[in-house]
């Protein structure tokens, strides 16, 4: 899925309506964002400067593929027991 604003955009966007000079509402006009989306990006990447996004970035990377090699492993197991049981 193609995202429309990387990361380091939004933390941008979300500093510019923190610093009060313009209401949300401007805020998400200029930039084409719909205020459901800018308070979604609140809740996910508020408070957080530009290093701790890009580490999260790292870690939910790390994650799904710690989650893939999980995946990958059950799968070999399940295949091993059904060969085992079939040879005994």
């Amino acid at each position: 899925m193609q995202k429309r604003f990387s990361e380091e955009q939004i933390v941008g966007i979300l500093r510019e309506a923190e610093t009060g000079d313009r209401s949300v509402s401007e805020v998400c006009r200029a930039h084409s964002v719909s205020e459901s989306a800018f308070y979604r990006w609140r809740h996910h990447y508020g408070g957080m400067q530009l290093p701790e996004v890009k580490r999260l970035k790292d870690l939910e990377k790390e994650n799904a593929r710690l989650k893939r090699l999980l995946a990958d492993r059950c799968l070999e197991v399940d295949a091993m027991k059904d060969v085992l049981s079939k040879n005994c």
